[in-house]
């Protein structure tokens, strides 16, 4: 079992105020937290020049994160020189937007 995730080599890539509670390597990009599948098969489709998205935090009503009061949260893309941007957002009711 993993005790410092981040000496995890990939896990040192995602922007330390991104960071969440898992890692995953998923089609070359760095999938960091609780995104919803939805939001890592439109990352899978489109192919943006980014090193990965992340949702920082652990927010209620996420996936694996499920709750009664859920609450909308954004999931941000990272890329070189910790540049950010928001690649979707999640409502409170589960859609998506962009």
């Amino acid at each position: 079992m993993m005790q410092n995730l981040d000496s995890v080599p990939e896990r040192q890539r995602v922007p330390e105020k991104l960071r969440s509670c898992h890692t995953a390597v998923v089609g070359g990009y760095l999938v960091e937290g609780h995104i919803p599948a939805a939001v890592v098969r439109r990352l899978l489709a489109e192919k943006p020049k980014i090193t990965g998205i992340a949702v920082p935090g652990m927010p209620s009503g996420s996936p694996g994160m499920e709750s009664p009061a859920p609450e909308p949260y954004e999931v941000i893309a990272f890329g070189p020189g910790d540049k950010t941007y928001v690649f979707a957002r999640v409502a409170a009711n589960g859609s998506i937007s962009r």
